[in-house]
């Protein structure tokens, strides 16, 4: 049998590109002799994590669909005949068995001309809301794995969300002490993670900032991961500093953190709530307050479970959390019910299982490992 061809498509953000580069270590594992290519737009995070994670990237023009009448909107047709013709010059190049797109606007030509070209397309989806090029993919794909067991592709499998190793194999237990002594934190103290993402929260910031003393009168100890350039400042300019209060503005390796933490409080984006469940990490989450509301459908399937809660941005302050997250930290009974319950929806081999769809559409299957959830 010949060696399989995949090419995988997708990126613009980092919720694209992780995990389409978990699915190509996955495929690397599962299949040592795989050939892999990856396209993507010169616009997006894929030109620098790709290279930086290995493979090859190859760039056809971002094409979004313009919404109102426009000169842009007249150019269009052209542009993306355009970007499909360069897509499938890539595919014909690469002898492709198999696509594997992830979303994005990349993902869109890169459908059409595997569709024209008789390949197979085989789609993530890591949203609770799809997007438009998937939804287009969807129509015709040999597998659809979507992230969240809700999301509204019809036929399609729920997989979980692909993610690094080092988060969707944690112990969390087995590895608490020593995360918790690289962090500088208190090995026996309940411990609160507070992150707003990489670019932090602001409003999110603030709300703890005015609730800290509350938050450790709990006995608890708080990692809080402000975000670039949003630092706590106390009364006299400098780091608002407290004891047992230990801020941050990001951390290299999320893994440390949800092995240190007890709880976390933290935005609902697709690839955080599936992370929190795979490690089984109660949560509280504050949807950013912008956009069409997938944030919060992200969260709803955990926080219907019983492993998180949900609350709005402008609630999200000192007395909901006086009266919501005090308890928490006060119970350990409590926090262990929620744990239980968010580990019952999480899965840790979903670059596995896409890994897998993707060389079953190739004509290459590989015997499916057991599920784990």
């Amino acid at each position: 049998m010949s060696t399989p061809s995949v090419v995988l498509a997708g990126g613009g953000t980092a919720g694209h590109v992780s995990p389409m580069l978990a699915i190509a270590r996955a495929l690397d594992r599962i299949h040592p002799e795989v050939r892999q290519s990856i396209i993507g737009t010169a616009a997006g995070l894929e030109t620098r994590l790709v290279p930086e994670a290995g493979y090859r990237l190859q760039t056809i023009e971002k094409v979004p669909m313009p919404r109102r009448p426009s000169r842009d909107l007249l150019r269009f047709p052209s542009r993306f005949g355009q970007a499909v013709r360069d897509a499938a010059a890539i595919l014909r190049a690469e002898q492709a068995d198999v696509v594997l797109g992830v979303g994005g606007y990349v993902c869109t030509p890169v459908y059409v001309a595997a569709r024209r070209l008789g390949i197979p397309v085989v789609i993530h989806e890591a949203n609770a809301r799809p997007g438009l090029a998937n939804k287009l993919g969807h129509r015709f794909a040999a597998f659809t794995g979507v992230a969240f067991e809700g999301t509204p592709l019809k036929g399609s499998e729920w997989v979980g969300m692909p993610m690094a190793r080092e988060i969707s194999q944690l112990d969390r237990s087995k590895q608490r002490a020593q995360a918790r002594e690289a962090l500088n934190l208190d090995p026996e103290k309940v411990t609160l993670v507070i992150t707003g993402g990489s670019s932090g929260a602001l409003s999110l910031n603030e709300s703890i900032k005015a609730a800290l003393t509350d938050l450790l009168g709990t006995g608890a100890q708080v990692l809080h991961l402000t975000g670039r350039d949003k630092a706590l400042i106390g009364e006299h300019g400098a780091l608002l500093e407290h004891p047992g209060y230990h801020q941050r503005e990001y951390l290299d390796g999320m893994e440390l953190a949800y092995a240190a933490a007890d709880l976390i409080i933290a935005r609902a984006g697709a690839a955080t709530v599936s992370e929190v469940a795979a490690v089984g990490l109660p949560a509280i989450f504050v949807p950013l307050p912008v956009g069409n509301g997938e944030q919060e459908l992200n969260a709803r399937e955990l926080v219907a479970a019983g492993g998180a809660l949900l609350v709005k941005d402008e609630h999200f302050n000192k007395a909901w959390i006086r009266r919501n997250i005090l308890p928490l930290l006060e119970d350990p009974q409590l926090l262990a019910t929620m744990q239980a319950q968010s580990a019952s929806r999480g899965i840790t081999d979903a670059d596995d299982r896409m890994a897998r769809a993707a060389l079953a559409a190739a004509g290459h299957p590989i015997e499916k490992a057991e599920k784990k959830k």
